[in-house]
């Protein structure tokens, strides 16, 4: 059985496996104040050219999405998102959970178009009650979106801008980053990310690690308090070291973009494949994420040798599936899914 299901089915990079045994027996400080944690944080800072930026580390992408979410809003505020985005529909109502609402915007391919969204806050405010409903108090993207597609540096900035004139905070869900970065159809390089937003993470569970997150404050911007609230939340780890190791050996010797670009070169034979076999995409992602239409008799078969995600029934008669690539996708798992397929 070989898997295709997501890119976070497989365990950590051998890299970071050796430098967790290596340094397994090394008395360490917890809650993040580790030297590791302080190495990781410095070499994020000079990969994102951003040298005043805050570094803090969560253990996975549903915590850091609450987390970050909750502390920066205030108590009558909620958070603009497309209608597919992570934190409407994959997070269990974990936003709402804290109190804070999801406003949704329309989905254009897993983005929001920068027009309807300056169409919302204008709207919102030129509405005589508006103090009567929740205020935009953020606005949340991926990076690459849930559908593996990708803003433009025109389109980023556009809704950049848009965030600065409105005086609210631009978040980025960076689960996949590196795989967004390392895409042949991306025009965005870390430091633009860090310039045209006001907090992103750096995705690790999906991206050679055991687990973790790198969440970047890029404009002095940290909430006060910041780690009580993280604690508060239930999303503190007293062994930082473990997320610290796994982020400096990641941000070591280029190794984050390195398997980053492996998971992209892997998906293009994917997409290969699968033109070959003349399958229909449902969407053209240019990253880990490829999206197919497959007739519901075949993919039961499919299902007896290789794992994917079921995404949306298409018709009576089709499915949407995803085939998703990781830093761990091999040549021979690939030459297994072009047989059973």
């Amino acid at each position: 059985m070989y898997s295709f299901e997501s890119d976070y089915t497989t365990g950590a990079h051998p890299d970071i496996l050796k430098a967790l045994s290596e340094h397994n027996f090394e008395p360490m400080s917890g809650y993040g104040t580790d030297r590791f944690c302080e190495s990781a944080a410095e070499k994020i800072r000079k990969a994102c050219a951003c040298p005043d930026a805050d570094v803090y580390f969560l253990v996975g992408g549903t915590q850091t999405n609450q987390v970050v979410i909750s502390t920066m809003l205030h108590d009558y505020e909620g958070v603009i998102a497309a209608h597919s985005g992570h934190v409407s529909v994959h997070e269990a109502g974990a936003i709402e959970y804290s109190g804070h609402k999801v406003l949704e915007l329309p989905s254009h391919n897993g983005k929001i178009d920068p027009q309807e969204l300056k169409d919302y806050i204008r709207n919102y405010y030129a509405d005589s009650s508006y103090e009567h409903m929740v205020f935009p108090g953020m606005v949340y993207i991926s990076f690459p979106t849930e559908y593996g597609t990708l803003y433009s540096k025109t389109e980023l900035k556009e809704i950049s801008d848009i965030c600065h004139e409105s005086k609210i905070p631009l978040f980025i869900d960076g689960a996949r980053l590196g795989y967004g970065l390392m895409s042949y159809a991306n025009e965005l390089s870390l430091a633009d990310i860090a310039e045209l937003s006001d907090v992103f993470y750096i995705g690790g569970t999906k991206v050679g690690a055991l687990c973790g997150e790198a969440v970047v404050f890029t404009k002095k911007n940290m909430p006060a308090h910041f780690n009580t609230m993280v604690k508060q939340r239930g999303a503190m780890l007293a062994k930082g070291r473990l997320l610290g190791i796994q982020f400096d050996t990641l941000f070591t010797d280029d190794l984050y973009m390195q398997i980053s670009r492996h998971a992209i070169e892997m998906a293009e034979k994917v997409k290969e494949i699968l033109r070959d076999k003349g399958y229909k995409f449902f969407i053209d992602s240019p990253t880990n994420q490829q999206f197919v239409i497959i007739e519901n008799e075949k993919l039961s078969s499919l299902e007896k040798n290789v794992r994917v995600s079921i995404w949306e029934k298409y018709d009576e008669n089709h499915t949407v599936i995803r085939i998703a690539t990781s830093w761990s996708t091999d040549q021979e798992s690939l030459e297994f899914l072009k047989t059973a397929l």
